[in-house]
């Protein structure tokens, strides 16, 4: 059973740094991809990256290229997205998930992520 959990949001101001983790409390985290998204007030939930099982290969959604980084490090069932150079407009809360299939897409559909976080609240002041 995959169980996440995220923690690391809080607010920033911007210009700002924040790195997110997002811990699995099973035993097969690295028998799954991962990904990160967001979602601001009154939008849709928007993908922001994702990151294979080794985490050798990475795709980023465009709000998040050249700001972002996600990584995982599997002894430890976590995966990380640093986020630099913070903007107003990254306020969301952001939520990670799980996927069996590696498929780096920003419009892959996001029932292919068997599991998903609560989410933590991340808020840039401009």
């Amino acid at each position: 059973q995959v169980q996440l959990v995220e923690s690391g949001g809080g607010l920033v101001q911007a210009g700002g740094s924040l790195r997110l983790s997002c811990a699995d409390s099973g035993r097969t985290f690295s028998s799954y991809v991962m990904g990160w998204f967001r979602q601001a007030p009154g939008k849709d939930r928007e993908f922001v990256a994702t990151i294979n099982w080794s985490g050798e290969r990475t795709y980023y959604g465009d709000s998040a290229k050249g700001r972002f980084t996600i990584s995982r490090d599997n002894a430890k069932n976590t995966v990380y997205l640093q986020m630099n150079t913070l903007k107003p407009e990254d306020t969301a809360v952001y939520y990670c998930a799980a996927a069996s299939s590696w498929y780096p897409s920003s419009h892959r559909p996001e029932y292919e992520y068997a599991y998903w976080g609560q989410g933590t609240q991340v808020t840039v002041s401009s």
